[in-house]
């Protein structure tokens, strides 16, 4: 496989961004995608125009949008979770090219450590996976 793909991280959390981007970058490669490229952006807030940008520039069959929003006390969580899930379904929407949810919106860190290779489900994985399948349609279908 030679085609492109982005990967967009959110580094608040740098230690869940960093086991996040492991996950997704060993899972494009053990699927043929080594060319990769990864872009930092402070916070989950900022996902969704990063992953404009890469969609937009034409150089990517796909984006995997990684990151971690863990409920503190305030409502501020609330509105970060909804604009960033928002906000990345609408690049895909607009653009055509897949940008997959990769973002942990838990209430504990113990939550987000068990998502990111722990007991539970590989977040950055299942968003490479999810980003290569639909760009797999996307060819299937294409004229």
């Amino acid at each position: 496989m030679d085609e492109r793909y982005a990967i967009v991280v959110a580094r608040f959390y740098a230690e869940l961004a960093d086991r996040l981007v492991t996950s997704a970058r060993r899972t494009f490669e053990s699927d043929g995608a080594h060319e990769i490229d990864i872009f930092d952006v402070p916070g989950a807030f900022e996902l969704p125009l990063a992953a404009l940008y890469a969609a937009q520039s034409g150089r990517y069959a796909g984006v995997a949008c990684l990151g971690a929003i863990i409920r503190g006390e305030t409502d501020h969580y609330d509105y970060v979770c909804a604009e960033c899930a928002r906000g990345i379904q609408d690049v895909q929407l607009r653009t055509g090219v897949p940008c997959s949810f990769g973002v942990l919106t838990v209430d504990s860190i113990d939550q987000a450590l068990e998502r990111t290779g722990g007991r539970k489900r590989d977040h950055g994985a299942q968003a490479a996976h999810a980003v290569l399948t639909l760009a797999r349609l996307r060819n299937e279908l294409s004229p």
